[in-house]
């Protein structure tokens, strides 16, 4: 007797058509479920980090005077005249700014400075905001409610005045940024792993934990923190993006990284006088910064659907 078989396709895979339509609906499938793009493009900003600034073809400060607003994709008409005077030019690849300088060389020096920012920054900000979630949720009274409040009035205060005022107090430089960053990335840790470590303490293992004689602190490493590593890193991946916009907010209105270092805010703060003749000054860091902040947000999307059971998506 035959046996009845339905083409049911298992969980994590997709019903295999063939043709044209069919090959164009797995490569949809294949981007929707894998984060290629983001992948890619942020691997691109790690290694223009790291090695950009070893092969970057120009000097990051120095440009020829003669060479100011040359489009992308111009050789500079001066290359000679230029070496007589000890300063290297040629081919542009994305232009050059107001006083000469290559545009494509100053991106990749200002993709390691925004890197090197908010590695520090988020760093400290995922050290101080998980551990103040974690010892908020787990001890719970007046503990949990010192910690709220402190979230709440942090919450409220106007992130621009705080940065402004801190560096009229302490002057402007790369340290102050990085301090200024680091003090609005650890609220959204606490207020989200407080309310996973106040699941977490509940739950049968850890009260068989507790039983057995294991401290508080024991608890909180070993059981609770484990638990939350897959949230708190979602959280970090989604805040990247907002604190490198926020370096370029903050440069751009002269309260962060200063001229002449190359951030991708201080660029396009100094390109904002020469739109009209010079649209590629803003055009190129402002796209660097849109396409790195919306693929860390489409990666934070992509692994909040496949660490988080509730939410994880099959097709």
């Amino acid at each position: 007797m035959a046996t009845a078989t339905t083409d049911i396709p298992l969980p994590g895979t997709r019903r295999q058509t063939s043709g044209v339509l069919g090959k164009a609906s797995y490569v949809w499938w294949f981007f929707r479920r894998y984060p290629v793009f983001p992948i890619f493009i942020l691997s691109v900003l790690v290694i223009a980090s790291v090695i950009g600034p070893y092969v970057a073809p120009y000097p990051r400060d120095i440009g020829w005077l003669g060479d100011r607003h040359l489009p992308p994709f111009t050789t500079s008409p001066h290359v000679e005249e230029a070496r007589e005077n000890g300063i290297n030019t040629g081919f542009h690849l994305l232009g050059t700014d107001h006083i000469g300088r290559d545009t494509f060389t100053r991106i990749l020096h200002g993709a390691r400075i925004s890197m090197m920012v908010v590695a520090v920054s988020l760093g400290i900000g995922f050290t101080v905001g998980t551990t103040l979630g974690i010892v908020s949720g787990y001890f719970g009274g007046w503990i949990d409610e010192i910690i709220t409040r402190a979230v709440d009035i942090w919450f409220a205060l106007p992130f621009l005045l705080v940065a402004l005022i801190m560096t009229l107090i302490f002057g402007r430089g790369l340290n102050i940024l990085m301090i200024v960053l680091a003090l609005i990335s650890w609220t959204a840790f606490v207020r989200i792993l407080r309310s996973q470590a106040l699941i977490l303490r509940e739950m049968d293992y850890v009260a068989a934990s507790r039983i057995a004689g294991a401290g508080s602190i024991r608890i909180m490493l070993k059981h609770i923190l484990p638990g939350l590593l897959n949230t708190a890193i979602v959280v970090a991946t989604l805040n990247v993006g907002g604190l490198i916009l926020a370096e370029a907010t903050l440069s751009f209105v002269g309260a962060g990284i200063q001229p002449p270092t190359p951030a991708w805010g201080v660029m396009v703060a100094s390109g904002r006088d020469y739109l009209q003749d010079a649209w590629w000054q803003i055009v190129m860091p402002g796209s660097s910064i849109f396409l790195v902040v919306i693929s860390l947000n489409f990666l934070g999307d992509w692994l909040r659907d496949r660490l988080d059971p509730r939410l994880r998506q099959v097709d």
